[in-house]
């Protein structure tokens, strides 16, 4: 039977889908949820500041719930898990988003400071995931969509100890892409090239050899928007994506590819 084009267009829509989004209160986190809101899914945002996140819930509107959660802190993650089923329903999407950053010197970064990038980073979000897995597998559905970042794809100075934990995040997304497949469960990966913000703008104009260096190399001449990384991550998380997986796609203006 021929699709229609309402067909057509609702492999794009996340109706009836409920997304967990960590670190959605804020920056790229609330751009995707406010996609997802718009593409019809309900959406759980998690993060450690309540007041940041009821904000967020307060302006997007009742389509939008929050528990407060630090992704870091591994032993609380199973009962962040079951709290957010119990209330919500069955998580369809996850999209791990939270992450913290050091711009520091390599010979500089403490091994303390190194591994408090890997707690949030790495082990909070393959904790997570975990979780959430488990309830995805007797559904024999569900997608996770990991942020990485242009630092798990070529040499980006001074960002030692982020760069490996986005490193470890896109190894991750391949081996569960790999493994979890068969379970009807899809794996994917963006990573977001120089996306405008007034901490990005600000660093840039600060450093104005990096910044002709970031430009320099962007084919699309400038920085990007959250809400371009969240178009991307509805699209992934959406039937239009079925037959995607182990895919870490660049939203980033062509600079990991530019001369």
């Amino acid at each position: 039977m021929k699709e229609t084009n309402f067909d057509f267009i609702k492999k794009f829509s996340l109706e009836k889908k409920l997304a967990l989004v960590t670190g959605g209160g804020t920056g790229i986190g609330l751009a995707i949820t406010k996609a997802f809101v718009t593409a019809g899914a309900r959406v759980v945002i998690t993060g450690r500041r309540e007041e940041v996140l009821q904000q967020a819930s307060k302006e997007i509107g009742d389509e939008v719930s929050y528990v407060v959660g630090d992704v870091s802190d591994l032993t609380k993650i199973p009962h962040l898990v079951q709290d957010v089923a119990t209330k919500f329903g069955d998580i369809d999407i996850l999209v791990n988003n939270a992450g913290i950053n050091l711009k520091k010197d390599f010979w500089e970064i403490t091994d303390e400071e190194c591994a408090n990038i890997q707690q949030t980073n790495v082990l909070g979000l393959f904790s997570l995931t975990r979780e959430v897995v488990k309830k995805m597998l007797p559904r024999k559905q569900g997608v996770i969509l990991n942020i990485t970042s242009m630092a798990a794809m070529y040499g980006l100075t001074r960002v030692a100890a982020y760069a490996a934990s986005k490193s470890a995040v896109l190894g991750l997304t391949v081996e569960l892409a790999s493994e979890l497949g068969e379970h009807g469960i899809r794996v994917n990966s963006i990573a977001p090239g120089f996306i405008y913000s007034a901490m990005t703008d600000k660093a840039l104009n600060a450093d104005p050899q990096r910044k002709a260096k970031v430009f320099g190399r962007t084919p699309l001449g400038r920085m990007g928007q959250a809400e371009e990384v969240a178009f991307a991550a509805v699209f992934l998380c959406s039937d239009a994506a079925s037959f995607i997986t182990g895919v870490n796609l660049p939203v980033d203006g062509g600079n990991s590819i530019g001369f």
